[in-house]
């Protein structure tokens, strides 16, 4: 099972960000033991005030090379675990995020 899905004009994605890591990054996709699967994003911001959420989503619109106003963070604001929305083409998204999970985007 992947970490995103396609949701009408955008795509749903499961993150489970690292703040405070030594750099920025996407670390492909962890399935945890109930099956539900992430899509691993390091940030070496820390994790108050908003400030690594808005570093995951940077990371992110930077490796879809989209604008960061196009990530909505949905569920998860004060967790690892985060749900967001992309606004944009599915099939153009879904591509490059699996290159992003395979580890060679």
């Amino acid at each position: 099972m992947p970490a995103w899905r396609p949701a009408g004009a955008a795509v749903e994605l499961a993150v489970r960000a690292k703040p405070r890591a030594g750099r920025n990054g996407i670390d492909g996709v962890v399935v945890e033991a109930d099956g539900s699967a992430w899509l691993v994003v390091r940030v070496t911001a820390v994790a108050a005030d908003g400030k690594a959420n808005r570093a995951v989503i940077a990371e992110l619109a930077k490796a879809l090379d989209i604008a960061p106003s196009a990530i909505e963070l949905q569920a998860g604001q004060s967790s690892r675990r985060k749900r967001l929305r992309i606004a944009g083409d599915p099939a153009r998204l879904i591509a490059v995020l699996e290159r992003l999970a395979s580890g060679s985007g």
